[in-house]
């Protein structure tokens, strides 16, 4: 059980906003902010909100998501749902708007063994030594809340930061992982006409190392009273924002580091 301090909502009112956001993920609807009585005012409601989530589907953590904290007000840490870490020439998405998703480009860490809770902090050692490989990965994502300047950034962390699943692409190294501060990034589709239209991205990873943010969740969650199981994919950051792109086949190349071809179905 995830131990907290702060946490200001009770049980009864995680499980039911949880309730409230796994709906709106199973419909695909955007919806209002919570009813303030299971709304998350600090970072250990959310956290509670995120845990009775994945409590309610009643399955394993698939993943994560993280980023090293760029500021002591953002803690970007959100476990990712089982069944939604995809791999294959085919990935299953929900639409922001007709025709189009919403995808970050980013790369992919996969246990190959389990680091349970415990006292004593993980080594770096460690949990280079449990990481058993890396991935050129996209975040998958759905937006459940209507637009709203009253929404605070506690309120996207108990739905887990708009995280839909993960797609896990073509294998890299792992220095090539660790190396990896900036990527120039291109998608390819076709228009309308049959023409290639190119888009390209000058990639930058947030915390200028896609694997130290996997440094920091281990710790931040152990911490917690949080155990990582082996096969668990994390992602760590994006290198060029939330981006939509159509329902398509889209031909995605990470400079220096790959090319792979993938195509999102509705």
């Amino acid at each position: 059980m995830i131990k907290t301090t702060t946490q200001t909502i009770t049980t009864e009112a995680s499980v039911l906003a949880a309730k409230e956001l796994l709906a709106r993920r199973k419909s695909n609807q955007k919806g209002e902010q919570l009813a303030e009585d299971i709304r998350p005012q600090n970072l250990d409601d959310a956290l509670a909100i995120q845990f009775a989530t994945v409590a309610e589907t009643g399955q394993e953590i698939a993943g994560w998501k993280c980023l090293v904290p760029l500021n002591a007000e953002q803690t970007v840490v959100a476990p990712v749902l089982a069944g939604t870490v995809q791999q294959g020439a085919s990935v299953k998405v929900e639409t922001t708007e007709p025709g189009k998703t919403l995808i970050e480009p980013e790369i992919g860490f996969v246990l190959g063994q389990d680091l349970p809770a415990r006292d004593q902090a993980y080594s770096e050692q460690e949990i280079d030594n449990a990481i058993a490989s890396c991935h050129m990965a996209l975040e998958l994502m759905q937006r459940r809340y209507l637009p709203n300047d009253d929404l605070t950034f506690f309120d996207k962390l108990a739905d887990c930061l708009l995280n839909e699943g993960i797609y896990l692409g073509p294998e890299i190294t792992k220095a090539q992982a660790y190396d990896a501060a900036k990527i120039n990034i291109t998608f390819e589709t076709k228009a309308e006409n049959g023409d290639v239209e190119t888009t390209q991205y000058d990639g930058k990873h947030p915390n200028l190392s896609a694997h130290k943010a996997v440094y920091w969740l281990i710790n931040f969650m152990r911490e917690r009273g949080v155990s990582f199981k082996k096969g668990q994919a994390i992602i760590t950051g994006s290198y060029a924002g939330a981006i939509e792109v159509p329902v398509d086949t889209m031909g995605i190349t990470y400079e220096n580091l790959g090319q792979y071809q993938v195509t999102f179905t509705a």
